[in-house]
């Protein structure tokens, strides 16, 4: 005799199960892109407070430490571009899984590194995973989130991310150096790499399939990668051996004669180009580049002069200086996060035109800040300021360059606003040093400068730093208003001049 077969009564999952299912997937999604953005701008900024002391373990000759940091940069900004193509061609997931295990690869070696070569090496090849993986978590955001708002609120986080990384790397690098191991800078990598390897594979949805061949354009990525390479190095060369040196000319030349090559190719050449020169036709993604360029300028040049100043103005020991981030990184988050639900409404503009005009604000305050100054007094507000007025701009940036484009050009917007913004950060940090070092040395200080001259010098860089962010306003102008159509209720958006 054979049991009776019990009917199967489960109830099929409710609409409202399934929502909070799929609530639960786009918020893992959101936190993945979030963290592998996270680990990209912390390592461009947590190794600068343990230089002198690698530089005391490894033995490094005291002109060749800045290829611990130019190796990192100059990799990631050549390659960002064929990075954001590539999850175009090939999937998004997979490029993103491709930068993940090579960032935490290259972070194990390094931080396992007992010679100079073996780091300046493996710090390019963590350049390289960041370049394949920052490029990949903004496809994944603009792809994954459709409607405007859910978009909105996702960049916003992942533009606080990016901020706040940037600012939290100085305190988190000068913990780790004071209380462990300048190594575990780098090893830190390894159990979120493995963390978020997992996460990548289990909640990010790849790429929709593509019917059109998938070809990459190989004498364009070879002459837009290597060509960028060589402009950056010239670049971060300029404040050492001076812009008139052929260790400077040289790659600079070089460099521009690469991407004059690459912009012939991509117009004439190539049957299916790296970079659709067409891109640029749209006037929200050449707008929104060039804010880019001028608020990320001053952004993260500031980073480099707001610690010297504390340290060397103010006095403050690497702990101290970290702690005074902290504010700064706070509000970075804030205005990314706080700005997002604005966006939709109002259109990028006028969030770019306030933000950037609060933080040239922000730094003309802190550019009067000298030895006498004290923290809560002088330092604090204009931090503040700086940080809410970028993390908005941030927010804004991100949307303005990726909206309104097909899902086969997410990469390539992606990774062009992460390019500009590499690009960015190199010409600012450069051209603010020069002002800077030519301002103390025009205070007739000899061989050890006063904190008054210090002051003075750096007072001047930040000066330059908010005239980016003016620049930058002028930029914003140029970002088309966004109009909502009412009978769709904020759902269609077109750009109107």
């Amino acid at each position: 005799m054979t049991a009776a077969r019990t009917p199967n009564t489960a109830a099929p999952p409710t609409p409202s199960a399934s929502r909070a299912t799929t609530g639960t997937r786009l918020r893992l999604v959101l936190v993945a892109c979030c963290l592998g953005q996270f680990m990209n701008v912390l390592d461009a900024s947590v190794v600068n407070v343990a230089l002198p002391v690698i530089a005391e373990d490894l033995r490094f000759d005291r002109h060749n430490l800045q290829l611990v940091n130019n190796a990192y940069t100059v990799v990631v900004c050549g390659f960002l571009l064929l990075g954001g193509r590539l999850a175009d061609l090939f999937g998004q997931r997979r490029i993103f899984l491709c930068g993940v295990a090579l960032f935490t690869l290259a972070s194990t070696v390094g931080g396992a590194a007992d010679d100079p070569a073996t780091l300046v090496l493996a710090r390019a090849f963590q350049g390289l995973g960041a370049a394949v993986m920052a490029p990949a978590t903004l496809t994944v955001l603009g792809t994954t989130f459709t409607r405007p708002d859910a978009r909105a609120k996702a960049f916003g986080w992942w533009s606080a991310v990016s901020g706040a990384a940037g600012a939290a790397g100085v305190l988190l690098g000068g913990v780790i150096t004071e209380f462990f191991s300048w190594r575990w800078i780098l090893l830190i990598n390894l159990p979120i790499g493995v963390a978020l390897f997992a996460a990548v594979c289990w909640v990010v949805p790849e790429s929709p399939a593509r019917q059109e061949r998938r070809t990459l354009d190989v004498p364009g990525a070879v002459t837009v990668t290597l060509g960028l390479m060589a402009a950056v190095h010239g670049v971060s060369e300029a404040h050492v051996h001076g812009w008139g040196s052929a260790r400077v000319l040289g790659p600079l030349l070089g460099g521009a004669a690469l991407l004059a090559a690459f912009v012939v190719i991509q117009a004439r050449v190539a049957k299916h180009p790296l970079v659709p020169l067409g891109i640029f036709r749209n006037r929200a993604v050449a707008a929104a580049n060039l804010v880019a360029f001028f608020g990320i300028a001053a952004l993260f040049s500031t980073f480099y002069f707001f610690t010297l100043l504390l340290q060397q103005v103010l006095g403050y020991s690497p702990l101290q200086t970290g702690l005074g981030y902290l504010p700064l990184s706070l509000g970075i988050a804030l205005g990314g996060w706080g700005i997002a639900s604005v966006v939709p409404r109002s259109g990028p503009r006028p969030v770019l035109i306030g933000g950037l005009a609060l933080s040239s604000a922000g730094l003309l305050w802190l550019a009067g800040t000298d030895a006498s100054s004290s923290y809560a007094a002088d330092v604090l507000g204009p931090v503040l300021l700086l940080g809410f007025g970028m993390g908005a701009v941030l927010n804004a940036t991100t949307n303005a360059a990726t909206a309104g484009l097909p899902a086969h050009q997410a990469g390539l917007a992606s990774g062009l606003l992460n390019t500009t913004r590499q690009l960015g950060s190199a010409v600012g940090l450069v051209t603010l040093a020069a002002l800077s070092t030519a301002r103390i040395d025009g205070t007739g200080a000899g061989g050890t400068a006063s904190p008054d001259a210090l002051a003075s010098g750096y007072g001047t860089a930040l000066t330059g730093a908010a005239l980016f962010a003016a620049a930058g306003v002028l930029a914003a102008l140029a970002v088309p208003v966004r109009e909502r159509s009412r009978a769709s209720r904020g759902d269609t958006e077109r750009l109107a001049p």
